[in-house]
């Protein structure tokens, strides 16, 4: 492998404005490397060379001309196909959108694209975002770099598995209930979901819209964190974006002290249920955090273990709502019936059922009952009552803690198979750590606490909303010790790699 894909993206962008390299050269290497192994790990849908080369073209000359750059310009980012690009064909990983080219920019992709940053391409995931596995695509399946017999997890798949397997240095991907943080956690990379609203989500195509965030994803806390002050930021275009200033999250994470700060580990989010390989991982991490000068309490916040029966009413009624919009008249696919009339109603009926997978149409299905008459208060209503509850016990807990921690999934990643059409309550299980903050809409980062049997696991840290800042004063030092503590996960994924 180049030397150049093995850098993190401050160490890239470090170099290029050093004058060490040039982003032609970053990313070119990047690409060679997708070109190479896009056959083993399918993390992209769409590979958008010529636009990444004509980007790094560009910061290239104004670098040279004495041009004000951004920190990031010329360092290479890959966008999850969730993430509307102007004149790029933009997927979901649905047929439904197979060939849908959109006339107009996501906020993201403006933000990337003034700040110099080179696009590779739009990676795979579970469509419209449903799945923990990157499986429910509609474009092949994507796995994971560490083994190939192993899911990445999901959805943000594709731009978790692109991370791990160096083909990008930074990725760009969505947290609808941990669709960022345990894809990161299974391929040992770092996924952040920052606080509701405080990335824009004007041009991502909506999966459930008061759950959905946009999140940075890198290879250390501080590529993550420096990809995240980029992205973030109030946006007039989205009605729900906060008015709050950007912190440096950079120096944060790099200058941070686990000296004096109280963790709280939640109790419903330990012990059964886990993987003794994950609690054994994530203990181990927690003695790290003590020695290096934190305080360790265990905190009880009961409404968590309703919080994924919330979850699992309330993200699917929002889908049936968000979904509707694909009915085969005004863009994306349009299927005709082969018999009877050609009617609104019979056009929409078969555009769906050939254009929908079936992850997509049970949830579907079980949001739209939730939400029919005489079900609404019983169901989405009780949903909604359990998530204020959840975002009380939270505020509760932070009242005693800087920060709370968890296991960021009960288990490694898993094998491909482990889900059955009849029971696709066992992959729910697995989100039962990363969607209470969602609910709550409170920041959460996965960073990676070692491995159990040959796999990463990793370590979700959570912060009061709005206070980003604290979760990566917290989240870059820990990294600093566990490295400190034994070798750095990704190191060893890449010796593998490189023999």
């Amino acid at each position: 492998m180049s030397e150049l894909i093995t850098k993190s993206a401050l160490e890239l962008a470090a170099g290029l404005a050093s004058g060490e390299f040039s982003s032609v050269e970053v990313t070119q290497a990047h690409l060679d490397r997708i070109a190479a192994t896009e056959d083993d790990f399918g993390s992209f849908i769409t590979v958008t060379d010529e636009l990444a080369l004509a980007t790094a073209k560009d910061v290239d000359e104004k670098r040279a001309r004495g041009e004000e750059l951004h920190a990031l310009a010329g360092v290479p980012v890959a966008l999850k196909d969730l993430v509307v690009t102007e004149g790029v064909r933009t997927t979901a990983a649905s047929k439904i959108l197979e060939n849908w080219v959109p006339p107009y920019e996501s906020t993201v992709h403006n933000k990337v694209k003034d700040a110099g940053l080179p696009v590779l391409g739009k990676t795979n995931l579970d469509e419209f975002a449903m799945g923990s596995t990157t499986e429910h695509s509609a474009f092949g399946t994507t796995r994971n770099p560490w083994n190939l017999e192993h899911v990445p997890g999901g959805s943000s798949g594709g731009a978790a598995a692109a991370l791990a397997g160096f083909q990008a240095p930074l990725s760009v991907g969505t947290d609808t209930g941990g669709s960022v943080r345990q894809p990161a956690a299974f391929t040992g990379t770092v996924g952040v979901k920052p606080t509701y609203g405080s990335i824009s989500r004007f041009g991502i195509i909506a999966m459930a819209s008061s759950l959905d965030q946009v999140g940075p994803m890198g290879r250390s806390v501080a590529d993550a964190a420096a990809l995240h002050k980029l992205l973030a930021g109030h946006d007039p275009l989205d009605s729900t974006s906060l008015p709050d200033p950007v912190s440096d999250f950079v120096a944060l994470a790099e200058n941070g002290t686990l000296k004096g700060k109280r963790l709280g580990v939640i109790k419903q989010l330990t012990g059964d249920g886990y993987d003794a390989g994950v609690s054994a991982a994530f203990t181990a991490a927690l003695d790290v955090a003590a020695a290096a000068g934190a305080e360790i309490v265990e905190v009880d916040c009961p409404s968590i273990s309703y919080a994924l029966d919330a979850y699992y009413l309330i993200m699917p009624s929002e889908v049936s709502s968000n979904l509707a919009r694909y009915d085969g008249m005004r863009y994306g696919l349009r299927v005709e019936p082969e018999t009877g009339p050609v009617t609104a109603e019979t056009v929409m009926a078969a555009t769906r059922a050939a254009g929908f997978g079936a992850e997509v149409k049970r949830r579907i299905i079980l949001g739209t009952y939730a939400l029919s008459a005489g079900y609404y208060d019983a169901y989405y209503g009780s949903a909604q009552k359990i998530r204020t509850l959840v975002q009380r016990d939270f505020a509760k807990a932070f009242d005693a803690v800087d920060v709370l921690v968890s296991p960021t999934a009960p288990t490694t990643a898993l094998r491909f198979g482990a889900e059955s059409a009849s029971d696709p309550m066992a992959l729910y299980l697995g989100d039962v750590a990363t969607l209470p903050a969602n609910l709550a809409g409170i920041p959460g980062l996965s960073l990676p606490a070692g491995l159990a049997d040959g796999l990463p696991v990793g370590f979700q840290i959570l912060a009061p909303a709005r206070q980003d800042a604290m979760m990566y004063s917290v989240a870059g030092p820990l990294e600093a010790a566990l490295e400190a503590a034994g070798p750095r996960v990704l190191d060893t994924l890449a010796e593998g790699l490189t023999k």
